[in-house]
Formats: structure tokens, sequence, C-alpha cells
């Protein structure tokens, strides 16, 4: 299968480090590890990659298949959800967010596009990985349910504040 013929979410990772001290200091200075034990940093960086996006990848897209969580290192990311008269803009995502949560959850599918609109980097972590070490180590579980859990909160109320203001609310 040529890459081109890939969906986003199966091509494969620009060009970048996965020096894993590199990638374990990129995550120490990230909001989302903020007061985290460091075996869990660890975890995340043993694993992780680095990505470099331009302007315009695709990073995601809605209904394909969620296979990585992904780290906002610099640059932005445009989430867009495709409903019936194109796609509508939710958020713009930039340093110190994080992308992405469908990995977790059944039935393990994009719920949002992720688009570069300036150029990015990102630490991306496979989440088959983080979902096993979660069901064996149960303190690294609820530590990561309690982080997500926060930014889905977040995430929805985006939404819902941007849906109100398109319905005219």
């Amino acid at each position: 299968m040529q890459q081109s013929d890939m969906s986003p979410s199966e091509q494969p990772a620009k060009a970048g480090s996965t020096d894993v001290n590199e990638i374990r200091t990129l995550l120490a200075t990230h909001p989302f590890f903020q007061g985290t034990a460091p075996s869990h940093l660890d975890f995340f960086a043993e694993g992780a990659s680095l990505e470099k996006h331009e302007k315009g990848d695709l990073i995601f897209k809605q209904g394909d298949e969620a296979r990585r969580f992904y780290f906002v290192i610099s640059g932005n990311v445009a989430l867009t959800h495709a409903g019936l008269s194109g796609n509508v803009y939710i958020q713009t995502l930039s340093a110190g967010d994080v992308l992405g949560w469908s990995w977790l959850f059944p039935p393990f599918a994009w719920h949002f596009n992720a688009m570069v609109i300036e150029p990015a980097q990102l630490v991306a972590v496979e989440g088959e990985r983080i979902r096993e070490h979660a069901d064996a180590d149960h303190d690294f579980g609820y530590d990561l349910m309690t982080r997500i859990s926060q930014v889905v909160i977040q995430r929805l109320q985006m939404t819902r504040k941007r849906f109100f203001k398109l319905a005219g609310g």
C-alpha cells in the first residue's frame, strides 16, 4: 500500500526523534504531566516518538481507527467535526495541549479531524500500549484516567460552547 492510499492515522510518523532522554525532557515540562509520578513519565517517554508536521497535514480523520495519544509541543492543530454542511471548527490546540483520547474508549475511532494549521511538533505514544499498562498498573491507570477526564471535560465544554454559538445562542 502506498503512503497516499493510507488513512492519516495509518501513515508513518514524519522523521523525528525517538531519543528517550530528549522526549522525557519535552514531556516533563508538558502540563499534562504536572505532578505525575516519575515512573509514569518514564513509561510515556520510553514508548514515544517525536513527530514533525507541516501546515495542512491531517494528523487524523474523524471515523478512522484511533491509535495514538499526542502531546502538542509546538505549533497549532485545529479540531473540526465533519457535519452535514462540511467541517465545523471546534478548537485550536497549541503547545501544552493533548490531542486525542479516542484510543482509550471503544470503538477506538476518532471523533474529530485534526489538521495542522501552524507547523507542529508532537510527541506520539501508542494507545494500545498505554491501555495495556493501565490494566496492569492500576495506580498508573487511575492517574491517567484522572488526567484524561480533565481533558475530556474541557474539550466537551469547548464543543458545547461552539455548537451553542453556531445555533445562534
